[in-house]
């Protein structure tokens, strides 16, 4: 496969981007899982024309619906812009091949993402057309089903069910048929093993060695409960010091926890990134049935207080959220003056599943 060459768009969007944040709070749109799950699709709808005869199952399967159901993915991005969105991710966060294997179709990974970063920018340029103003594209890039650091039989602990080089291959696959269907940046998020974002880190950096240029890389990290940690392990501040060397764009939490929830986490990491800060929580916690039931104006007011303190760049919504939160939490950040990106620091930051700083 020939390396993709960046548009003009592509080319611009780190410059355009930092000009926005510059002015105010960006808004990132909301998750596309939990509104997929509302039009309760059959079998059917996610097989569609192109997989009539597939030899698994698809529903579930999110992602295939760039391929089958394209009018209804680009339709969700439509209304978040309406709502407010000014980054539209594409709705590729089981786009590796090492994800699609539980469905048989890894063969369909390249197409599918490329399908996906396509509808963004077709439903971006509609939007910029609609609101006059500039939508970001990101390539949305999920953790994969698989852990680099945990061993998944408690028998072994030296067993893993992939090998790092596998993950950097699926990552570099994603990413590149991403870029080639226009994604202007590129977003690692819902991370809960910082190994699992290291391969992402290096497939994404070989292919912009390839590409001869660099587009924005965002990172986003989960903490999975009240430890402040991730599911491996690491707190938050070691965290960043384990990704700092890549350079991102920005870095952020997102899912896993209502944004009440996120409040310390977000509030030590605004205070150490040198780069910008972005935060998408979930609708709340999960209910006993799997829903999220924090309203639009509580969501809102808890990222409001975050704009307001001075800890944000990059606001949205995970699961649970809808266009109505979005719409929400775009007016609440409005007012509030988006976070100055503090000068970088002088001393050698290292981390295992805690952080150590040599001054």
């Amino acid at each position: 496969m020939s390396t993709p060459s960046l548009t003009a768009r592509q080319r611009s969007a780190a410059a355009e981007l930092r000009a926005l944040l510059a002015r105010r709070i960006a808004v990132l749109e909301g998750p596309k899982g939990t509104m997929v799950q509302a039009r309760g699709l059959s079998e059917a709808d996610f097989r569609g024309a192109c997989f009539c005869g597939h030899s698994h199952d698809l529903r579930g399967d999110n992602d295939i619906l760039n391929l089958t159901q394209p009018a209804l993915i680009e339709d969700i991005h439509r209304a978040y812009i309406d709502a407010g969105a000014d980054i539209v991710s594409t709705n590729t966060f089981n786009g590796t091949r090492i994800s699609q294997a539980d469905y048989a179709a890894e063969s369909s990974v390249a197409d599918l993402n490329r399908a996906a970063a396509e509808l963004c920018v077709r439903a971006a340029l509609a939007g910029e057309a609609r609101h006059q103003r500039r939508i970001f594209v990101a390539g949305a890039i999920g953790p994969t089903n698989r852990t680099l650091s945990l061993s998944p039989d408690v028998n072994r602990p030296d067993y893993r069910a992939v090998t790092f080089d596998e993950v950097v291959t699926a990552y570099y696959e994603q990413a590149r048929s991403l870029v080639a269907g226009g994604a202007e940046l590129l977003l690692v998020e819902t991370i809960f093993d910082t190994l699992n974002a290291k391969a992402a880190v290096y497939a994404i950096h070989q292919l912009f060695d390839e590409l001869g240029e660099a587009l924005p890389l965002s990172i986003s990290v989960t903490v999975t409960d009240a430890s402040g940690r991730t599911l491996s392990g690491q707190t938050v501040r070691a965290f960043y010091h384990s990704i700092r060397h890549a350079q991102p764009f920005s870095v952020g939490l997102n899912c896993a926890l209502g944004g009440a929830q996120m409040r310390p986490y977000l509030e030590e990491l605004a205070g150490l990134a040198e780069c910008y800060v972005s935060c998408y929580p979930n609708a709340g916690l999960p209910n006993a049935f799997g829903g999220y039931d924090e309203k639009p104006e509580d969501m809102a007011r808890v990222l409001g207080e975050f704009a307001a303190n001075g800890w944000l760049n990059i606001a949205g919504g995970c699961c649970g959220s809808t266009p109505a939160h979005i719409a929400a939490i775009a007016g609440a950040v409005a007012p509030h003056a988006p976070r100055p990106r503090p000068t970088g620091r002088a001393e050698l930051l290292l981390s295992g599943l805690e952080p150590l700083a040599v001054a």
